[in-house]
């Protein structure tokens, strides 16, 4: 990072290399912006980092890759006439705004806080008249949220290591969206199909067309209707008015249709409007893009920042649309009066509604802070940036302008009529048939929810009725009996889990897809391989079971969701941190210290299964990497791993001979992935890497670079971890030096490796 040429001029610093390209074109040769590349302290990796004892007061360090721009950040600083700090709109940006003011040491009359929802040149101008110091509030909502979730990873992970299995961590949010799944994969368990029947009827009025189908709606004053009615953690399952719950008990009632006299007993007609749905807040942007994309709410959120940041478009990279983490319906009257002007003139004046639409957040918690997301300049269409934008981009961009443009239209309206039909009496009898038809089509003209374009399918075959009068009598045309099965509550996918999340206050719009990621790469939920909906693992069954016995409040939805509504206090200045973060401690570490005396190790389970190696019963048991078998004798190390549904993971057969003691190789699956085995194992344990096609790579070692280490003088070696691949010193364990590099500089280092091979080779 260059700090030359800073003097005299404004140094603007953002958390992100992208933005610091779009910005720098905008602001011009007067102001010097660089980038922190995100959080520039945290605390620290391998302490818990908080003094509990002394008002919760955290230790940060620097991150690793802050370490060497914290000096360049420094000099471009002490060179600078102003220096405005100009992270993310929310807390975590006022976050990292006050941790570059702690480690760059700047006294309060040398930086300014600026923030935009929009990298616009209209936005980041307009920033600079509404400058101001760094918000304590903030950053105090922020630091509690970032202890407490410290702290309960710090202390329940260490409890699950000794009661459960190794390598297991749970987390505040986590925690509870485990729960959500483990809960629904139990109610599904337990649920109970019940049968039911449902009848519907044709008729025609004489010497009128059309035909027309009515369904049942009540029986001797008894509504006919079938719900399966199921609660978020409750152990009944409930059936409502199963009325014909045999097929015997629909003759009498095919008795009273056909001897009638089958008569029109009311006809209501309503003219109906349907508002559009508000522009997207993160959560339902996750939820449309998964439902109509199919992308994960992680390729969502990194696809929304690249738009955010900024796309080359003709020589000027362009933000296109607004922050992507929100949960505000808000938008700008700037961008309304442009975008009713659009609307007027691409798709008629009719399409603009009287009044400009307001939306209010039914969000728990909602911080109303932000603008929703749309586009920042609505006359940039989907299909003028097509050819600047990825087939991602463009398909996520599309669907945030529809949405927004939509958001801004007038109501659709239908006409609708409904007809009630007495078969004999009103008292023994009522049918019902519903007729929808487009009178005005308005925002449903460039945008439809799934929901509604099935709605739609199914107007289109009731919304043909006749011309009908009270008084009617209508001719029985034929019958129809179909019968049902109740069926249980469905699995989750991502829209459906962030739905719920939301919908319970859980967690706020930049931890949904965070969290799912973290479960996900915990093994506590899996992905089905061919419908993509989310189960819990029996490793995350097991979790949720061991930490809701001891831990009611954590794993409580409702005090999960009051924890963010007093972090919401603290950012509001009405509640201090140290308080919300003491008034938590003290029954945590009451129910620690029981759960430490009474949580229990599952005991391992007895299988049928024989060892390949002596032939003794298998034992099933968990870790961290999933289940597997091992066998019963200590001494035998016979194991064979199981998938994630519980079934054997066996060896692949290969064509390749092992180069020791000539058995055949196998492909075996460890926690790394896949690798190249000898069958004899456990006699002899040659093992060899594979590429992605399945072909042997040699091993070659760590490769020596021609780097030195700063601290010894030996040379530095690339090494790699779970983590990634890292430079660390070749005299370890005596000197442990580690040395973060860039994918380039791996690249360089291992281009050098191989060209030095070859000329080995060719010698």
């Amino acid at each position: 990072m260059a700090t030359t040429n800073v003097k005299g001029k404004k140094l603007v610093i953002v958390e992100s290399p992208t933005k610091q390209k779009t910005i720098s074109k905008i602001l011009g040769n007067d102001f010097i912006v660089r980038s922190s590349f995100g959080h520039v302290r945290d605390l620290p990796s391998k302490d818990i980092g908080v003094d509990i004892d002394n008002n919760f007061t955290p230790t940060y360090e620097p991150v690793e890759r802050a370490k060497r721009l914290i000096a360049e950040l420094n000099a471009a600083a002490k060179n600078a006439s102003e220096i405005y700090l100009a992270t993310d709109p929310d807390r975590e940006g006022e976050a990292i705004a006050w941790h570059l003011v702690e480690l760059l040491k700047l006294p309060k009359e040398r930086y300014q806080r600026i923030f935009f929802h929009e990298i616009t040149p209209t936005a980041i101008k307009e920033s600079f008249a509404h400058a101001r110091k760094i918000d304590d509030n903030l950053v105090n909502a922020q630091q509690a949220r970032r202890i407490l979730d410290r702290i309960v990873g710090y202390k329940l992970s260490p409890l699950l290591w000794r009661k459960i299995t190794s390598g297991l961590s749970a987390g505040r949010v986590q925690s509870v969206a485990v729960r959500l799944l483990a809960e629904r994969a139990k109610e599904i368990a337990d649920f109970k199909e019940q049968e039911y029947w449902t009848i519907g009827a044709q008729f025609e009025k004489p010497q009128t067309a059309p035909k027309f189908w009515a369904r049942v709606t009540k029986w001797h004053g008894k509504n006919v209707e079938q719900t399966t009615t199921y609660h978020l953690f409750a152990e009944d399952y409930k059936v409502k008015n199963t009325v014909f719950d045999t097929e015997a008990k629909l003759a009498p009632l095919s008795e009273v249709l056909r001897k009638g006299p089958n008569t029109v007993v009311k006809v209501e007609k309503k003219e109906v409007k349907q508002k559009p749905k508000p522009p997207f807040i993160t959560s339902t942007m996750q939820q449309d893009a998964y439902n109509k994309l199919g992308f994960a709410s992680q390729k969502t959120m990194m696809t929304a920042q690249h738009l955010y940041e900024g796309i080359e478009i003709s020589g000027q990279t362009v933000g296109l649309i607004t922050y992507m983490r929100t949960d505000s319906f808000n938008v700008s009257k700037l961008l309304q009066e442009q975008t009713k002007k659009f609307i007027g003139e691409k798709y008629g004046a009719q399409f603009v509604p009287a009044k400009q639409p307001v939306y209010k957040s039914k969000v728990m918690g909602a911080q109303e802070a932000h603008e929703a997301i749309h586009p920042t300049d609505v006359r940039r269409t989907p299909q003028l940036m097509k050819p600047y934008l990825t087939a991602d981009q463009y398909k996520l961009y599309e669907l945030i302008w529809l949405r927004f443009v939509a958001s801004q239209m007038a109501d659709a309206v239908f006409n609708t009529v409904a007809i009630d039909i007495a078969a004999g009496d009103e008292k023994t009898c009522l049918l019902r048939a519903n007729g929808r038809t487009i009178k005005f089509p308005g925002y449903l003209s460039i945008y439809k929810d799934n929901e509604e374009e099935e709605e739609n399918q199914e107007d289109s075959s009731s919304a043909l009725l006749p011309v009908l009068a009270e008084g009617d009598t209508l001719n029985l045309l034929d019958i129809n009996t179909k019968a049902h099965k109740t069926t249980p509550p469905p699995c989750y996918n991502e829209a459906s889990l962030i739905k719920t999340l939301e919908k319970h206050g859980i967690g706020r719009p930049s931890t949904y897809a965070p969290t799912i990621k973290t479960i996900l790469d915990r093994k506590y939920i899996a992905r089905q391989p061919k419908t993509s909906k989310l189960i819990a693992t029996d490793l995350g069954i097991t979790v949720t079971e061991s930490l809701k016995d001891f831990f009611k409040e954590i794993m409580d939805l409702s005090y999960t969701a009051g924890v963010e509504e007093q972090l919401d206090q603290v950012a509001e200045g009405n509640q201090k941190w140290v308080e919300l973060l003491s008034n938590f401690y003290g029954n945590f570490k009451r129910e620690l210290d029981e759960a430490d005396k009474g949580m229990r190790r599952p005991e391992a389970q007895q299988t049928e299964e024989k060892c390949p190696i002596c032939g003794k019963f298998m034992l099933k048991k968990r870790s961290r990497f999933g289940e597997y078998l091992v066998c019963s004798d200590k001494t035998c190390k016979g194991k064979i791993n199981l998938s994630s549904s519980g079934e054997k993971v066996q060896p692949e057969a290969t064509n390749e001979v092992c180069d020791k003691c000539g058995a055949p190789m196998v492909i075996r699956t460890g926690r790394r992935g896949k690798f190249l085995a000898c069958s004899a194992y456990p006699k002899c344990k040659n093992t060899f890497s594979i590429d992605a096609e399945g072909n042997k790579v040699a091993s070659t070692g760590p490769i020596i670079t021609d780097r030195l280490c700063e601290k010894c003088g030996k040379p530095m070696v690339l090494r790699t971890s779970k983590r990634g691949e890292f430079l660390g010193c070749s005299g370890y364990p005596k000197c442990k030096t580690i040395v973060t590099v860039t994918p380039e500089e791996i690249t360089q280092i291992k281009e050098a490796h191989a060209k030095k091979q070859e000329e080995q080779k060719a010698k």
